[in-house]
């Protein structure tokens, strides 16, 4: 009886251990088996607040998924039926903020793009209507957002490469920046309102003016 009880009680324990076995086998099939797991999704928002007396306003929210990025952009306020060039800002060695009246480094009662870049940094994205959305376009003036009225109302899915620049962007250093401002209220971008752009001496200062800016968080 003792050896028939050890006998059933060793065949138990093979009988269980084989379970086992075949169990790790199935969940190690069923892990491989397993998609990979989709990318976390950050979502980032920003107030945009005028620049220049530009008496505009506006939001941004972005959607991030992986390196993929769903921008949306609500203004109001906007020189009416001219074109915005509009940036998605970053720099190493940049403050990652918006600009402020103390920034004016030539004392001429206005903030040029060329004054900002300390706080905001350089282009990163261009936030164009269409096609290349590089550092390259980024006066691309007639692939940005002209608005009607005055209002904007902007999305796009914009790419980015991994590593720690999109790192950044995600942890709270991107800054949106919205350009364009009718400085005489003329209605149109001309070199009377503040002369030529810093950037382009062909454009006038108006087209290339911050009018709108806000850090995502």
């Amino acid at each position: 009886m003792q050896h028939r009880k050890l006998y059933a009680g060793l065949g138990g324990m093979l009988l269980a251990g084989t379970a086992a076995v075949a169990g790790i086998q199935a969940s190690s099939a069923t892990e491989s088996e397993k998609p990979a797991a989709a990318p976390s999704r950050v979502h980032l928002q920003a107030d945009l607040d005028a620049l220049n007396d530009s008496g505009a306003s506006g939001h941004v929210h972005a959607e991030f998924k992986g390196r993929k990025a769903d921008v949306r952009i609500n203004a109001r306020g906007l020189a009416k039926n001219l074109p915005h060039a509009q940036h998605l800002h970053f720099g190493a060695e940049a403050r990652n903020e918006c600009p402020n009246v103390f920034d004016d480094a030539n004392n001429d009662l206005r903030l040029n793009v060329a004054e900002g870049v300390p706080d905001y940094g350089p282009i990163l994205k261009s936030l164009t209507t269409t096609g290349d959305m590089s550092p390259k376009s980024g006066l691309a003036v007639d692939r940005f957002p002209t608005t009607p009225k005055g209002f904007e109302k902007y999305e796009r899915v914009v790419n980015f490469a991994p590593g720690a620049v999109l790192r950044a962007i995600k942890s709270g250093k991107g800054v949106i920046v919205i350009h364009g401002v009718d400085h005489n209220g003329n209605g149109a971008y001309d070199f009377a309102g503040a002369g030529a752009s810093e950037l382009d001496p062909s454009l006038p200062a108006e087209a290339t003016d911050p009018a709108l800016c806000g850090v995502l968080r």
